[in-house]
């Protein structure tokens, strides 16, 4: 996996060689305490050596001492006395970090990287995300979770207007895009989010249907003037899923889904109360690597509050 927003100037980078979950430990605490617009995290198997590898890369000189000791709290002291620091020369540091991620498996969505192009097979819905400064390869719990609960809806049904709030990559734009061969509304609050999300489109067949748009929220003419969409995504955070509660409630229609992540275990109670309070119940949810997918659906009968014209 790599989440975060890559920093714009990256010049230290911490590494770790460890087992699958001592990786992810790292990655995940990495995310869940810094900020994504000044730090990144990438865990990742490597092929040759089947060893798991971090890399966590700063826009500005780590506090080592106070990184071993945040790791070592929450992971363990072997990972902690273990870490590695360096700093950095100029290079493709996304890419690199892109190199050794294997092929994900989301039901009939498979997400690759170039050197993986040539291994999906004709009947499943590759998506080819390029190296970029953007949050959302599909190797983490959160973006994998959101794409299994949309394979699950379409096996139900076949949704018509789609929204993906938070977009980064456009992974999930993309894949919607992709399976209902219709245009999907997208934006993201990051400029260079939106800029690699229509590079990806592009790349990836979906130029046409799928262009992002900066926006906080749903906060863009583009996005608000329908509000009527029977699918929404946000894969975003606890605190923004919260506070824009009434704001997706409001574009969502009496018949949507609306499929929540970028929560871990603990956030789930608040954000289920925040959305309840609207009028949506949980219909499913999928735990995957400590982070929870959510799956929401209206109250039989309950009136829509619309705050946008």
């Amino acid at each position: 996996m790599l989440e975060g927003l890559t920093p714009k100037n990256p010049t230290h980078v911490m590494k770790l060689v460890s087992d699958e979950k001592t990786a992810r430990g790292v990655a995940d605490i990495v995310m869940e305490t810094f900020d994504p617009n000044e730090t990144a995290a990438a865990a990742f198997e490597n092929e040759a050596t089947l060893a798991w590898e971090v890399e966590v890369y700063f826009a500005e000189p780590p506090n080592e001492a106070g990184m071993r000791e945040l790791i070592a709290a929450t992971v363990g002291k072997d990972a902690a006395s273990a870490l590695t620091f360096e700093t950095l020369v100029e290079k493709d540091w996304v890419k690199a970090s892109l190199d050794g991620l294997s092929i994900v498996h989301a039901g009939r969505f498979q997400v690759h990287g170039s050197h993986d192009r040539e291994r999906i097979p004709q009947n499943a819905i590759g998506i080819e995300i390029e190296a970029a400064l953007a949050f959302g390869t599909g190797h983490h719990g959160t973006t994998r979770g959101c794409l299994l609960m949309l394979d699950d809806v379409l096996k139900r049904r076949r949704p018509v207007h789609v929204l993906d709030i938070g977009t980064g990559s456009g992974v999930l734009a993309i894949a919607a895009a992709r399976a209902i061969h219709k245009p999907v509304a997208s934006g993201d609050i990051d400029p260079v989010a939106v800029i690699a999300a229509r590079s990806n489109a592009v790349l990836n067949r979906a130029g046409s249907t799928v262009r992002p748009v900066v926006a906080k929220g749903v906060g863009h003419p583009s996005l608000y003037a329908k509000a009527h969409y029977d699918l929404v995504f946000a894969n975003i955070l606890a605190k923004p899923l919260i506070r824009l509660a009434p704001h997706i409630a409001s574009v969502a229609s009496p018949d949507a889904d609306i499929v929540l992540s970028g929560l871990l275990a603990r956030d789930v109670p608040g954000v289920l109360n925040a959305y309840g309070l609207q009028g949506w119940y949980l219909a499913k949810r999928r735990d995957l690597e400590g982070w929870a997918a959510l799956l929401l659906r209206r109250v039989a009968g309950r009136p829509v509050t619309r705050l946008y014209p």
